[in-house]
């Protein structure tokens, strides 16, 4: 025979199970607005540099090599390279560039060489105040 309380009735038990209908349908709404609302969204345009060819080439041009030891060269117009150390190498790009300060400087360096050692040459000539700086690149998909 059942317990019966002094009230008369049965004694109800908790329920200690967590009810998911209400948190089902809030997740089929959010999920009918996710959709309807995607398509409305406008994707940003990413505004990319492009490589292309000069017309002609500058008549003066320093360039800075960076060899596999990150030992560096400077070259400065057809000259033959010169080796330079680092500290010494905004000062050499001055002199180099004159009194013309739009005059391009251009590094190149082996695709064995760090990143890092191209990125401290190019931070080297921002903090001197070089104005032109550029990457020499290997043009055509094939490479050595």
């Amino acid at each position: 025979m059942a317990a019966v309380s002094a009230r008369g009735g049965r004694r109800r038990r908790a329920m200690n199970e967590i009810n998911m209908v209400p948190f089902i349908d809030v997740m089929l709404v959010l999920l009918i607005i996710f959709m309807v609302s995607a398509p409305l969204i406008t994707t940003g345009l990413v505004d990319l540099p492009s490589v292309g060819k000069s017309r002609q080439q500058p008549e003066h041009v320093i360039q800075v090599i960076v060899g596999t030891d990150e030992k560096l060269k400077i070259k400065i117009d057809q000259l033959e390279p010169e080796s330079i150390p680092v500290n010494r190498l905004a000062e050499r790009v001055k002199k180099g560039q004159g009194k013309d300060a739009n005059n391009p400087v251009v590094i190149s360096a082996d695709k064995n060489v760090k990143y890092e050692a191209v990125v401290q040459v190019m931070d080297t000539l921002q903090r001197a105040g070089v104005q032109r700086v550029g990457l020499a690149v290997k043009s055509g998909a094939s490479s050595k």
